[in-house]
C-alpha cells in the first residue's frame, strides 16, 4: 500500500495490500471517513474527498478532485474519472464507467458495465466536456449507456441496455435504443431502496 503524508483515514478502515491512496504528487490531500473497506489494485487520487462507509471492489480508480459521500459502494473495475461528485447512498456495480463533470445524486443505482460519456465529439473538435447528472433516487440498468449533458430526473429508470440521447424526465422508464420515456410500471414507483 502506498499511503503518502497527505492521506487520512477515519475509525475502523480497512486497506487491503496493492492499494495506492493519494496518487499524484501535484494533488492536495485525500480524506477517507470512518469504516471504509478498499480492496486490493485500488488507486485513490489526491485531491480526493470520501465519506464513511465507503467500500470498493478490487481495481477501482477515483481521479482527483472527486467527492464522494457516505454509505458508496464502488464495484471491481469501476472507473471514476475525477471532477465529479457523487452523493450518498450510491452503488455503482462493477465495470461502470464515470466521466469527468458527472453529478450523482443521493440514493442512486448503476447497474453493471453502465458507460456515461462526456465528449459529444471524440477526438474529431475540442469542446466543453460535460458528464451526464443523475438525480436522486434514479436507477441505470446494467449495459446502459449515457451521452454528454443528459440529465436523468429524480427517481427515473433506464432500463438496461438503453441509449439516454436526452433528458430523461423524473418518474418515468426509459427503454430501447435510443431510448423513449414510457411511464412507469406501479412495481417500479418510488425512490430506491439503498439507504
Amino acid at each position: 500500500m502506498t499511503v503518502p503524508a497527505v492521506y487520512t483515514c477515519g475509525d475502523d478502515c480497512t486497506i487491503d495490500e496493492g492499494v495506492t491512496i493519494g496518487y499524484g504528487d501535484s494533488f492536495g490531500p485525500t480524506s477517507i471517513g470512518d469504516r471504509a473497506t478498499i480492496r486490493q489494485g485500488s488507486i485513490i487520487y489526491g485531491d480526493v474527498a470520501i465519506g464513511d462507509e465507503f467500500t470498493t471492489g478490487h481495481r477501482v480508480l477515483v481521479r482527483e478532485e472527486t467527492t464522494i459521500g457516505d454509505d458508496v459502494l464502488v464495484g471491481t473495475n469501476t472507473v471514476i474519472d475525477g471532477r465529479t461528485d457523487i452523493g450518498s447512498h450510491v452503488s455503482l456495480q462493477s465495470a461502470v464507467y464515470i466521466p469527468t463533470g458527472t453529478t450523482i445524486g443521493d440514493n442512486v443505482f448503476i447497474g453493471p458495465g453502465a458507460v456515461l460519456t462526456n465528449d459529444p465529439y471524440p477526438v474529431r473538435t475540442d469542446v466543453e466536456l460535460e458528464g451526464p447528472t443523475i438525480e436522486d433516487g434514479a436507477s441505470i440498468g446494467a449495459n446502459a449507456t449515457l451521452l454528454p449533458g443528459v440529465t436523468v430526473g429524480e427517481n427515473a429508470f433506464v432500463a438496461a441496455g438503453a441509449l439516454i440521447t436526452r433528458d430523461v424526465p423524473s418518474n418515468t422508464l426509459a427503454v430501447g435504443v435510443p431510448a423513449t420515456e414510457r411511464s412507469l410500471p406501479a412495481g417500479l414507483e418510488g425512490p430506491n431502496q439503498l439507504a
